[in-house]
């Protein structure tokens, strides 16, 4: 596990380069990545959805998948997976 950012009370700061920093000082294959909604609603904003897809660009262009994107939320969480958005 890597702890890539910690937002502020609406927004994170998340690049490209730092979240494949760790992966790829692993040698990694694929990675998971995981957010918490501190609202407790796990419904992806639009801001979420653009950074998925572009972590996901990111990772082809590495050869390290994204395997799923999860967002946490108040006793339930949303996976891009299941939800057909990866």
């Amino acid at each position: 596990m890597d702890l890539v950012s910690i937002g502020s009370l609406n927004q994170s700061i998340v690049h490209p380069r730092e979240v494949f920093k760790t992966a790829c000082l692993s040698n990694a294959a694929a990675l998971i990545l995981i957010h918490q909604h501190p609202t407790g609603d796990p419904t992806p904003s639009s801001e979420d959805i653009a950074i998925t897809r572009r972590l996901k660009e990111s990772g082809k262009i590495l050869g390290i998948k994204v395997l799923d994107h999860i967002i946490v939320g108040d006793d339930e969480y949303m996976s891009f997976v299941e939800r057909g958005l990866l």
